[in-house]
């Protein structure tokens, strides 16, 4: 038997809003309303189920996506587009700028109610080809 992740909930403020942010960034569809989700599923089929809970309640995560190089370009742009402050470190200390990490490139930015968002073009220890 093959184990593979199905999906995960994310926290928000306000599931729509959320799931519409990153959706719009990865240009993804968002998918109908279900129950208290709403989800945006990714091309490897994992759902990212978004769910409205209380402010206070909301740890923020990480989520880190792995794209082609051309993917990575219209998500570099969206970004941009959409004023969104970009890191090229997990830790903010680089605001502006991206990563070239294992001879790809990466960026992080963060969703409306802190989740740590990364895009990057190759696995981390996958070294340059």
């Amino acid at each position: 038997m093959s184990i593979q992740l199905n999906h995960t909930i994310v926290h928000s403020r306000d599931n729509r809003e959320s799931a519409e942010f990153l959706a719009h960034i990865l240009d993804l569809p968002v998918g109908t309303e279900w129950g208290p989700f709403v989800p945006v599923e990714l091309s490897n089929g994992v759902t990212l189920d978004f769910a409205s809970i209380p402010p206070e309640s909301i740890v923020p995560q990480h989520y880190a996506f792995l794209v082609s190089e051309e993917d990575f370009d219209g998500i570099f742009r969206r970004i941009q587009d959409k004023g969104v402050t970009f890191y090229a470190d997990p830790h903010q200390k680089h605001p502006g700028e991206i990563n070239h990490n294992d001879g790809g490139r990466g960026v992080y930015f963060i969703d409306p109610v802190g989740h740590a968002m990364e895009a990057i073009t190759r696995p981390y220890g996958g070294g340059a080809s």
